[in-house]
């Protein structure tokens, strides 16, 4: 019996042009602001994410897109994790594992010494720590422009 290999999920830079890319992002910004009081809404909208210091990477899976990442340089040695989401129709399959081993490399690849970033405290942010912890990130306080907030976890990786 021959079985067709899975596809392999494809994680690319992304022009942030698309309306596919716009609608995944205006649903990560919609369900932060859903749970988090507006001061304490730290992820980017599309004019942000389109910074200079931040490299920002879709993945698709048979062309659909499966979710996003983003990489922000906050200086040499240091890089920080931003919009990471997975579309709901791809949900507990591995994409922000993929993701995640993705931003890894990169900032590994860039020399970063350090990877950081910033979540909810809410339950409904448990998975996104949960997986966070799996891939080496621990606790810390805040870093860059971050305030200390009841709102929000830090969390860094030395690389």
């Amino acid at each position: 019996m021959n079985r067709r290999p899975e596809p392999a999920l494809q994680i690319h830079v992304d022009p942030l042009t698309g309306p596919e890319i716009a609608d995944l992002l205006r649903a990560h910004l919609d369900d932060v602001a859903r749970h988090s009081p507006p001061e304490s809404v730290h992820a980017l909208d599309l004019a942000k994410l389109r910074h200079p210091a931040i490299t920002f990477w879709s993945a698709r899976l048979d062309g659909a897109l499966a979710g996003c990442v983003a990489l922000r340089e906050l200086d040499l040695r240091h890089g920080e994790v931003k919009s990471m989401r997975t579309a709901a129709a791809h949900l507990r399959q591995g994409v922000a594992a993929a993701l995640m081993r993705h931003v890894l490399e990169q900032a590994t690849h860039r020399g970063y010494r350090r990877l950081s970033l910033e979540t909810g405290s809410m339950a409904v942010f448990a998975p996104a720590r949960t997986l966070y912890t799996r891939f080496g990130f621990e606790p810390c306080g805040p870093f860059a422009d971050y305030v200390e907030d009841p709102y929000s976890v830090f969390m860094t990786r030395a690389l």
